[in-house]
């Protein structure tokens, strides 16, 4: 298991995230799907695990390092292009984590092969999806943005977003959740 931080490890059966499987964050545009999958990857960044970020053109890395993730333990790749798939396989075999953004819809051979090749590796994939071009296979652990809303004063506060987590075994009865991302100090926390 790879280790989850707050609010996630309350949320997801088992605290952590299982080597050798995919889950998916799923949001429509805007909506925070991107925040979401790094906050994922900040606890494990920071007890030294490495990670790669392939289809991502603009990361964000002063919010990425306001999640807490270690920036020296990550990987960017921000545009493969056509070969976002070749980058992602070739990266899981030095990454712990993967979050990867299909730059189009994912053909249902190329996902099976990447979650092969995962589960060979011992890797845990993060895809990054929307709802009108979801992931194609099914999932281990899925984190699907329903709503999300900012509380602003002079500035914005902090984002409320409302997540169904779910997935296979006792994932599938985790439910639907209020995760404040980012927060005031520009960490995830429950809402």
């Amino acid at each position: 298991m790879l280790p989850l931080g707050e609010p996630w490890k309350g949320l997801v059966p088992g605290g952590g995230l299982r080597r050798g499987s995919t889950v998916r964050v799923q949001a429509p545009p805007g909506f925070g799907g991107l925040s979401l999958a790094l906050s994922l990857v900040t606890e494990s960044s920071s007890r030294g695990h490495w990670c790669a970020v392939v289809g991502v053109d603009d990361p964000g890395v002063v919010a990425i390092a306001d999640l807490g993730v270690d920036l020296r333990r990550v990987l960017f790749v921000p545009r493969p292009r056509g070969a976002w798939a070749e980058s992602a396989a070739d990266l899981l075999d030095g990454v712990d984590l993967l979050v990867v953004r299909a730059p189009s819809r994912v053909s249902h051979g190329v996902a099976r092969r990447l979650a092969d090749r995962v589960r060979e590796r011992g890797t845990v994939l993060i895809t990054l999806c929307e709802p009108n071009a979801p992931w194609p296979l099914p999932v281990d652990l899925s984190f699907d943005i329903t709503e999300s809303q900012w509380a602003t004063s002079a500035r914005l506060d902090a984002r409320y977003l409302t997540v169904r987590v779910g997935g296979r075994g006792e994932a599938q009865r985790s439910g639907e959740h209020i995760v404040v991302l980012p927060n005031r100090r520009g960490r995830a926390a429950a809402g």
